[in-house]
């Protein structure tokens, strides 16, 4: 049974700084792709960022090219989300997600964590 459980949200003001982990469990995850995703109030969920194990290969959703930094400890099963220059619209539910490819749709991920709130006052 995989489980990702994500952790570092939190309330940080516009302009600050913030990283996530994903730590996942359950099986090897070297021949997967691990994305973020998010989800603010009334709005469908979003492309982050994804890292693929493969080759380490990553990429980013165009609201976040620049600020957010995705990496990953293979090692460790755990992933990361390095979000600088916070922005209201930033604000929503991150979720973590595990794929059997490098896919930028939520559509082909196939496990999920629970989530972890961003919330970035102005």
């Amino acid at each position: 049974q995989v489980q990702l459980v994500e952790s570092g949200g939190g309330l940080v003001q516009a302009g600050g700084s913030l990283r996530l982990s994903c730590a996942a469990s359950g099986r090897t995850f070297s021949s997967y792709a691990m994305g973020w995703f998010r989800q603010a109030p009334g709005k469908e969920r979003e492309f982050v960022a994804r890292i693929w194990w493969h080759n380490g290969a990553t990429s980013y959703g165009d609201s976040v090219k620049g600020r957010f930094t995705i990496s990953g400890d293979n090692a460790k099963n755990t992933m990361y989300l390095q979000m600088n220059s916070l922005k209201p619209e930033d604000t929503a539910v991150y979720y973590c997600a595990v794929a059997n490819g490098p896919y930028s749709s939520s559509s082909q991920y196939t496990y999920w964590g629970r989530g972890t709130q961003v919330t970035v006052s102005s």
